[in-house]
């Protein structure tokens, strides 16, 4: 199961499109386009391209940079082959499409008829490499790479948030004229909290005289800018929210100084980065390559803080864990906060020797429940687990004695 793959919920007839891995047994699923909820891998199926043919259902029709998966707004029925409406009908403007008029200011605020905003700059991108946002629906768009060059790119992408400083999530190699399919998704509703992108450039020219230095690009969004990027977008031949990622292009590595000696390292700690030596040592072959080229960075010594044991009631509501939060969090922010607090209480039980604990996670849609029923089974140190005092919380708390 990948990003971009279309799935249908086991438990209804509900069907979307999978936006994020959130870790190994839970993803993210986009119903209808229209709202994201966190689903276990085993709560759903992936939607084979051959359904429609089985069940007389006309196939999709994807336009250009398009991909399966895309089309996936439709729960019950494909909606692709719809009749456009009339050239002359009135279409009322999308969240998007709203949005970027309050965000304009000027002559770009003025709206087209038929309610479309006019793309900034009519002219195409230029040669180049991008990370173009697609729309998928009015309300969500698919983070594409573009290589609008006549070279191969070697790419890895990642996302970087206040909670995560890093993580990666695609890697592969992007021929010449040609996009990525979608390496993520995001929700215009969660705009303020979307992670910014982290992509790394290795431009490569099979047979090529030179070898290119590494081109790395932190992308981070902000509304006052995001709505004026929006134009024609090369390759995909579609509109699209258009980022240069090349604006300093790649310098060319003449070969022999691939070999030229590295001047001495100075002596004491070393910040953290590549080491020249090590590395050139495995280019030229006189050493085998290893990971040993990276240097660590030395992390600094936290002095160590007694730890607190939690209390033996331990509540997971959101009021309870953030009270007097006014943020609208997304499902699954709400649901990584409450199994970060989970966790870290579990931690804390073990660590002061607690006898036993409960977790009060309420009813909801089982979701929660189930995620900490999976991790209690595989800890060694939990004795057992059981819904605890139904009287009292029903099937809301689980109890957990621990060795």
């Amino acid at each position: 199961m990948n990003v971009g793959d279309r799935v249908r919920l086991l438990t209804g007839t509900e069907e979307g499109i999978v936006t994020r891995l959130l870790d190994s047994e839970l993803v993210e699923v986009a119903i209808d386009n229209d709202f994201t909820i966190p689903v276990l891998r085993r709560e759903v199926v992936v939607v084979a391209a051959e359904e429609g043919n089985s069940f007389n259902r006309a196939a999709p029709t994807y336009g250009p940079g398009q991909q399966r998966g895309r089309n996936a707004n439709a729960s019950k029925k494909d909606k692709s082959q719809l009749p456009k409406p009339a050239a002359g009908a009135a279409k009322a403007p999308s969240l998007a499409e709203a949005l970027a008029a309050v965000a304009s200011s000027g002559p770009a605020a003025a709206k087209a008829p038929g309610g479309k905003i006019p793309a900034a700059g009519a002219a195409p991108a230029a040669k180049g490499l991008f990370l173009a946002l697609v729309n998928q629906s009015p309300e969500l768009l698919g983070v594409t790479l573009i290589n609008n060059t006549e070279a191969d790119v070697l790419f890895t992408y990642g996302e970087e948030t206040a909670a995560r400083p890093y993580r990666a999530l695609a890697a592969d190699k992007l021929g010449p004229k040609a996009s990525t399919k979608p390496l993520a998704f995001l929700h215009l509703k969660d705009f303020e909290t979307w992670p910014a992108a982290v992509v790394q450039l290795l431009p490569h020219r099979l047979n090529g005289d030179a070898a290119y230095e590494l081109l790395t690009k932190r992308q981070a969004f902000k509304a006052s800018t995001f709505y004026s990027s929006r134009r024609p977008a090369p390759v995909i031949g579609t509109d699209a929210y258009l980022f240069q990622l090349d604006e300093k292009a790649a310098a060319a590595i003449a070969p022999e100084k691939l070999a030229q000696e590295a001047p001495a390292a100075p002596e004491g700690p070393q910040p953290a980065g590549i080491d020249a030596a090590a590395l050139r040592a495995q280019l030229t072959g006189d050493a085998p390559a290893k990971p040993a080229a990276v240097v660590a960075a030395a992390a600094p010594a936290k002095p160590a803080g007694p730890v607190v044991a939690p209390p033996h009631e331990f509540d997971l509501h959101l009021e309870a864990l953030r009270p007097g939060n006014t943020e609208e969090l997304s499902n699954t922010a709400i649901l990584r906060l409450q199994l970060d607090a989970f966790e870290d209480a579990l931690s804390r039980a073990l660590a002061t020797n607690m006898h036993e604990i409960v977790f009060i996670h309420g009813m909801g849609n089982g979701t929660l429940r189930k995620e900490i029923h999976r991790q209690l089974s595989r800890n060694k140190d939990i004795k057992f687990f059981e819904d605890s005092r139904k009287e009292k919380f029903g099937y809301g708390a689980t109890l957990v004695r621990l060795k």
